[in-house]
């Protein structure tokens, strides 16, 4: 039977172990700094930055869900983030990750949200043909940037 949860603070070890399985996936294990504590205070904490669904197939934990709010100004609404999904390759196939999206899709609605978005990665062609099956549509269109590290810092310091 598959369920899908909210995480609770005692989960947090758990949601660090799901970060850790997905960046190996995304071969990108180098850049994972998050820690238990970490966690523990921006998901737990007096002000929670993100939210985490967990989801599992007869008791046993099989994949999670982190998102956010972001916020459309052309939509004048705010919107889901999908930052995370993951489900552990021995679940693949039995519809964890699509009741995760369920879940999502409905917290959305009930959130009088004007959309659902993620990024995927480009190579990444398994999850790409199952977000495409549920109706999601590629923005081919725009084009992500990021601020971290030195070049963020250096903006703060008027460089």
């Amino acid at each position: 039977m598959i369920g899908v949860r909210e995480a609770t603070v005692d989960d947090v070890p758990l949601v660090l172990s799901f970060i850790r399985e997905l960046a190996e996936y995304e071969k990108l294990s180098h850049e994972v700094v998050a820690t238990e504590g970490a966690l523990r205070e921006t998901l737990f904490g007096e002000r929670r930055y993100a939210e985490v669904l967990i989801g599992e197939q007869d008791g046993a934990p099989a994949g999670f869900a982190l998102f956010f709010h972001n916020y459309s100004t052309f939509l004048g609404k705010p919107g889901i983030y999908l930052e995370d999904l993951y489900v552990r390759p021995e679940f693949r196939g039995a519809g964890i990750g699509r009741a995760l999206l369920a879940r999502l899709a409905r917290l959305t609605v009930e959130r009088g949200c004007g959309r659902l978005e993620w990024w995927v990665l480009d190579w990444n062609e398994p999850s790409i043909g199952f977000y495409k099956k549920l109706g999601a549509v590629p923005m081919d269109d725009w084009t992500v940037y990021r601020l971290t590290g030195e070049a963020l810092e250096a903006l703060v310091d008027g460089a």
